[in-house]
């Protein structure tokens, strides 16, 4: 008898933490379509779940995603435009419009679609050996699923072109210099760490780091006028929210605010 397949997602959640591991390690957690389905499946599940406060995206194995699956793909009858728009680009609008923060703990290579979907986390946590390749170049092809968007924004236009032109591969230490990563964690330790990180970000109020997202989204594309207007927006939201008065009472008596609430019964 056939062993069943294991899914090409796993997910767990521990202490309000969702851990989606991409789950195709002998192939480096390439994607297919059932993967990348199943992600942004997963992702809105977990948008909807109030014990879900933070979001991890990382893969199994020695590999974070190694981008596209060739071979998924060869032969079929769809255009690059109607794979991008049926895959990748609703993944990458689901991530970036997600009401909680996602942090990719890039264990390995992220390469080509991998490398965007590791550069679209609201924070990015490599391990040592981790690296980034935007290897679109070196089969003739355009860099995709948001990468033409997020790296210059972090690194500038004259590096990202650089590096989508020349498929240079950047590792772990050059990427905390660019600003590709907010840190970089032990190999043995990797897991555990990103664990504790998210767990510290599952902390603190949910409600306002949704309306800080938000916030941050709206003003990588709006002027200095609509920023302001929104932040006054938002500012009312936040402080008519419970977190709000949690954190000055805190405040006021000197000890640790409690921004987790727990779940009605």
């Amino acid at each position: 008898m056939t062993p069943p397949e294991s899914p090409v997602i796993l997910s767990r959640t521990r202490a309000g933490v969702r851990t989606l591991t991409l789950n195709r390690p002998d192939k480096l957690n390439a994607a297919n379509d059932a993967l990348l389905l199943m992600l942004t499946a997963e992702l809105q599940a977990a948008d909807a779940d109030t014990g879900v406060r933070v979001v991890v995206i990382t893969g199994a194995g020695r590999g974070f995603c190694a981008g596209q699956d060739l071979g998924d793909v060869s032969g079929r009858d769809m255009t690059f435009t109607e794979h991008l728009n049926h895959t990748y680009n609703p993944l990458i609008r689901t991530i970036r419009g997600l009401s909680k923060p996602v942090i990719t703990a890039i264990n390995g290579v992220a390469a080509g679609a991998g490398a965007s979907l590791a550069l679209a986390g609201d924070i990015r946590l490599w391990a040592q050996s981790a690296s980034l390749i935007e290897v679109f170049s070196n089969i003739a092809l355009v860099p995709d699923s948001g990468s033409t968007w997020f790296l210059p924004r972090l690194v500038g236009y004259h590096r990202a072109f650089a590096l989508m032109a020349l498929a240079d591969r950047v590792r772990a230490d050059d990427a905390l210099k660019y600003g590709l990563c907010e840190e970089v964690l032990a190999d043995d330790s990797f897991a555990d760490a990103v664990q504790a990180y998210a767990e510290r970000l599952a902390s603190r109020p949910a409600h306002a780091l949704k309306l800080t997202k938000q916030a941050l989204n709206a003003a990588l594309t709006s002027t200095l006028d609509q920023a302001l207007d929104l932040e006054a927006e938002l500012q009312q939201l936040a402080g008519d929210h419970w977190e709000h008065e949690e954190g000055v009472t805190a405040f006021k008596a000197k000890r640790v605010p409690e921004f987790v609430r727990p779940e009605p019964a």
